[in-house]
């Protein structure tokens, strides 16, 4: 109306009753208008209570960030990619920088990716969402902030800690203490992420505890150390299974082929040859054909280095197969050869804090805890889905071991087992192994009912390698009804010594495949590997019956 007035003009609707060139005409205008801006206003209203209720639930607007995914329209964690978020925070509060942290990333080709940028470590560590939160309308001058929206991947004190190193010069700092399990535990009274602190004695040693504010809980980190050292041996097994095998095997699959890799550069090398009869008939000049040529020759380099690394890692190169066999030889070493072993095994306490607590990280996704009275329990250790997905696959496969608690005649102890394996191909494994140590093997009856295992040979002065079935019962048994399952069992006796004059062989190497033409069967072999027939006391078939 003031445009109106100001411009000597006025409105007439034809449809509407607005007329602004009487008196009762601007009156009607203006009381319609307030109608219409009060409308908008209500309607903002109930848009803003809508959406701070979806905020509040969970429903976050935005694109999912990194560690995060939408879940029936909730922002929830995503477990394949969340602990990169723990790493990057972990790695800047223990003192790297934005730099630092994003060379890193893309040195190690962290989700295939080499362009990871400071800028991007930088809205990772400001993102209030990694401690639960939401802050809306950031870009706006009316900002809106929502508190414990969303589950955290962070405790809101490292975020706090983070955003407050954040603020001085990060590049010269260096956290003293390291934390094992930072990240790691939630409140068994609140599930908020517990926070870590410790003291350090006048004789330099520190002593490390987790706390909940809100809960006023605080336990020393001895609890957890005492109820992790069970999985530790294990921890450390698996991780170096994980660097000798997995990771070449990996490459293999990932990597450029060498024969790609050939041809590229014999591609770059005739490009040369054809820059360099360019430059010859007049078609560059000097200084293009020297710019153009050190292009080329830069990528030739490049790529003979990574073929020359390719080369260097079919060197350590395991088929799946193999992995199983240098399992089974490390765990023959571990008995046979204790004084070696433990001279060339690292053990738990041989690794610094900053190594323990990458291990633990890496494999490690979070650790339940549970209150008896005032006193906390550790209720379950939970490892991370990337890691056991596929470590589950290559067990179904027959390509690695698992232990498992079993019982066995009268002994029960955690025992080594693998999936099935074909007559063939575990005969070649038996055939293999008897290059470096007498082993034996035997059947086994499962009964399903006792769940025992009953066997033959002298449990005295025998040590059960391996256990595995002997048939495929995923596929003859889908439906788990038969009443027993026959296994194959490989084990070594007190009196088998080591077969060869070399002792670094059995830690270095793993014995050659025989001779293809060379067949296991259960009968006398050129490897003689004996069976010996299960026999059963009458009162056990009773009690199976």
């Amino acid at each position: 109306m003031t445009f109106l007035d100001e411009n000597n003009a006025y409105l007439d609707c034809v449809n509407d009753e607005i007329n602004t060139t009487s008196a009762n005409g601007k009156m009607i205008s203006r009381l319609l208008m307030s109608v219409s801006q009060n409308e908008i206003e209500r309607t903002s209203e109930r848009t803003k209570i809508g959406l701070a209720g979806a905020i509040k639930s969970g429903h976050i607007p935005h694109i999912a960030p990194l560690g995060y995914k939408h879940e029936d329209k909730r922002l929830v964690i995503d477990y394949s990619t969340k602990d990169i978020i723990v790493r990057i925070f972990d790695l800047y509060y223990n003192g790297l920088s934005y730099k630092k942290i994003s060379n890193l990333f893309n040195e190690e080709k962290v989700l295939g990716k080499d362009n990871w940028r400071d800028s991007t470590i930088v809205n990772i560590l400001q993102n209030e969402i990694y401690k639960g939160d939401f802050v809306h309308g950031k870009r706006t001058n009316h900002t809106t902030f929502y508190e414990d929206v969303v589950e955290p991947i962070v405790s809101k004190e490292m975020w706090e800690d983070c955003q407050v190193q954040k603020r001085k010069n990060s590049r010269a700092f260096k956290r003293t203490l390291t934390y094992l399990y930072l990240q790691k535990l939630k409140c068994p009274k609140c599930g908020r992420i517990l926070g870590g602190k410790a003291t350090t004695k006048k004789n330099g040693k520190s002593y490390f505890y987790y706390y909940c504010n809100d809960c006023k809980i605080e336990f020393k980190e001895k609890l957890i150390n005492d109820y992790f050292n069970q999985f530790i041996s294990e921890l450390i097994e698996y991780d170096e299974v994980v660097n000798q095998f997995f990771l070449p095997m990996i490459k293999q699959k990932f990597d450029e082929p060498k024969e790609q890799l050939e041809k590229e550069i014999n591609n770059q090398k005739n490009k040369l040859e054809r820059i360099k009869k360019a430059y010859i008939n007049g078609v560059f000049e000097l200084k293009e054909y020297n710019e153009e040529k050190k292009i080329v020759e830069k990528a030739i380099t490049e790529l003979e280095t990574k073929l020359d690394t390719t080369d260097s890692v079919e060197e350590l190169r395991f088929t799946p197969k193999d992995i199983l066999l240098k399992r089974d030889i490390d765990f023959i070493n571990k008995i046979k050869l204790d004084k070696e072993y433990q001279a060339r095994t690292r053990t738990w306490k041989d690794y610094t804090r900053e190594e323990q607590a990458d291990l633990i990280m890496r494999y490690v996704d979070d650790i339940e805890l549970d209150m008896i009275g005032t006193g906390i329990v550790v209720k379950q250790i939970n490892f991370r889905e990337s890691i056991c997905k596929p470590c589950q696959e290559l067990f179904d496969k027959g390509y690695i071991d698992t232990a498992k608690p079993a019982i066995f005649g009268n002994v029960l102890g955690n025992v080594r087992f693998s999936n099935y394996l074909s007559e063939e191909e575990f005969g070649e494994i038996i055939m293999r192994l008897q290059q470096y140590y007498d082993v034996h093997f035997t059947e086994a009856t499962y009964y399903v009912k006792n769940q025992m295992f009953y066997f033959n040979f002298v449990e005295d002065n025998s040590v059960i390698v391996r256990v595995f079935p002997i048939e495929d019962y995923y596929k003859l048994d889908p439906d788990n009804k038969m009443e027993t399952y026959k296994f194959g069992i490989l084990y070594i006796n007190e009196e088998d010594n080591f077969q060869m004059q070399d002792i670094d062989a059995a830690f270095d190497y793993i014995p050659d495949e025989t001779n293809t033409s060379v067949i296991y069967t259960k009968d006398t072999t050129p490897i003689s590997v004996g069976i010996k027939p299960v026999k059963f006391f009458e009162e056990n078939t009773e009690e199976t019956n």
